[in-house]
């Protein structure tokens, strides 16, 4: 065993104190930056409302501050500008959508399902999204994608593809078992546009419920055995 070192004795004459060390690691994190991911998912929660009810020509930084609980300069401290904040409500919402798709697809019992049910359960899934409560953001896309950028379309259109991607296996085991009469690249887009089309004018207060609707979709778009 190597003897162990001794440290040398600090000279007589110095009676200086040794200077403090620095903590390693990482700043603590003040109470507004440990709030900071906090915030920012109130900014995109209350942009993405005002967009989905005003538009997003007719919103302004100010009107999203205030229903966020902020001073009107708050947003750009979070985002460069408006367009960004469009864009990321616009990427939020389909990463959601793809984390609950995700999450059907997941379930124990979802393999062992009929082509007809693995569709009911896209199809609930996908009105979740877009009409349940607090889901302004994919309905967002769907009225302001002409106001993005290309390069955040691009983006998007990846996402997109993504998540429609998923729901090809199951509309060609259904043409197989012939209760899908149209091509399964059209029957897709068909579908996904009819769901899409009912943020327009659904409206729970008349009395439809999202689980219902979801139901009449599935019967519509295919006949089961």
């Amino acid at each position: 065993m190597t003897p162990a070192k001794t440290l040398p004795a600090a000279p007589a004459e110095d009676t200086a104190r040794p200077e403090a060390k620095r903590p390693r690691g990482r700043p603590r994190k003040t109470e507004d930056e440990r709030d900071d991911g906090n915030r920012r998912h109130e900014l995109l929660k209350a942009a993405a409302q005002l967009f989905r009810r005003q538009g997003f020509a007719a919103t302004t930084t100010r009107d999203i501050a205030n229903a966020a609980g902020m001073q009107s300069g708050s947003p750009f401290y979070h985002f460069k500008s408006k367009d960004a904040l469009l864009f990321a409500v616009m990427e939020a919402g389909m990463h959601s959508a793809l984390a609950n798709q995700q999450r059907v697809l997941g379930d124990a019992d979802y393999a062992a399902l009929s082509p007809a049910d693995k569709l009911r359960r896209l199809v609930h899934a996908h009105f979740e999204v877009l009409l349940g409560p607090g889901n302004d953001f994919v309905p967002v896309m769907l009225y302001e994608w002409r106001s993005l950028q290309r390069p955040q379309r691009k983006v998007l259109h990846k996402l997109i593809a993504d998540y429609e991607a998923l729901w090809m296996p199951v509309l060609q085991a259904l043409q197989d078992s012939g209760q899908l009469k149209a091509p399964v690249g059209v029957a897709r887009l068909l579908i996904l546009g009819a769901l899409n089309w009912s943020v327009q004018w659904f409206d729970p207060a008349k009395g439809a419920t999202v689980k219902a609707l979801g139901e009449h979709a599935v019967a519509m778009f295919i006949q089961e055995v």
